[in-house]
């Protein structure tokens, strides 16, 4: 509007064409925003989107997603501006009698417990889980298609961040791409954890064309066959031993995963079939059929 002004386009007739308020304009002109403020708002926008995406992380994590960001600022000014907003981590303030309280969903319940499907890629279930280590936890999401059983993708990191969720979608994604089957239109059910809730995994689900579905609070039924497979895994290698390094127990958990569930194991549901076997089988009788 300013540059306008000085071309010599009045101010009143720029407010109209913008259909703004000529006040608001002058206040402007009297008190300009300082650099100081626009850099703080920036700042704090990226402390935000981090926040919402990881809501257990404290500050000085939020910091690290800030500047990964863009946004580069002491740990005491990241300190301030959360304190201020009472950006707080969900693990460092109570919420009610009982903690921390499930966000709302971001989608409808679709599956309502009926985990059966009559083709690959029709719906998918995720969930996350953690072990410790003697170096920390480490933590698994894993996708499941319902289909054949067989774990589509999955990611491992030391960290619970957003990204957990987002990388083992990119990987199912990516690994049914290479195989043939179309992802578009699948339902992916998960619980309402931070991670499936967060603007980056709602973003990949648009991205790839897929449908999001979240089960109730408090409600382990409602994604039972994802928590089986945990069962298995928790059975199979979490507790077999004391584990020293997460590398340790990440080869661990990638070996058990390829090597013996999907090739090995097999499963009543399945016709006493693998995974593997089982999708490999169908899909050539319907290839033939066609």
């Amino acid at each position: 509007m300013t540059e306008l002004a000085v071309a010599g386009i009045p101010v009143t007739v720029t407010c109209r064409v913008l259909k703004l308020a000529r006040q608001p304009y002058y206040r402007w002109l009297r008190n300009p925003v300082m650099q100081s403020e626009v850099a703080g708002a920036y700042r704090a926008n990226a402390l935000f989107d981090a926040h919402r995406d990881d809501p257990e992380f404290g500050h000085r994590l939020l910091v690290d997603e800030a500047r990964q960001a863009g946004q580069d600022m002491a740990d005491r000014t990241a300190w301030r501006i959360c304190t201020s907003n009472q950006w707080w981590s969900v693990f460092g303030k109570k919420r009610g009698k009982n903690g921390k309280r499930p966000g709302p969903p971001a989608h409808d319940d679709l599956v309502n417990r009926d985990f059966t499907a009559v083709r690959p890629n029709a719906l998918w279930l995720s969930d996350i889980t953690e072990h410790a280590t003697s170096e920390g936890k480490l933590y698994l999401c894993a996708i499941k298609d319902v289909y054949s059983n067989r774990i589509v993708g999955y990611s491992i990191s030391d960290r619970m961040k957003s990204s957990l969720a987002v990388n083992a979608l990119s990987s199912a994604v990516a690994r049914r791409r290479i195989e043939g089957p179309d992802v578009a239109g699948c339902v992916v059910h998960t619980d309402r954890g931070s991670q499936f809730r967060s603007r980056k995994f709602l973003a990949a689900l648009r991205r790839h064309d897929l449908v999001g579905s979240m089960g109730q609070v408090a409600s382990a039924g409602d994604n039972a066959a994802m928590e089986s497979f945990f069962a298995l895994l928790q059975k199979n290698v979490l507790d077999r031993k004391r584990w020293t390094t997460r590398e340790d127990l990440r080869i661990a958990i990638i070996t058990w995963i390829e090597r013996t569930y999907h090739r090995r194991r097999r499963q009543a549901r399945l016709g006493r079939l693998t995974p593997i076997e089982y999708e490999a089988i169908l899909t050539t009788q319907v290839a033939l059929a066609a």
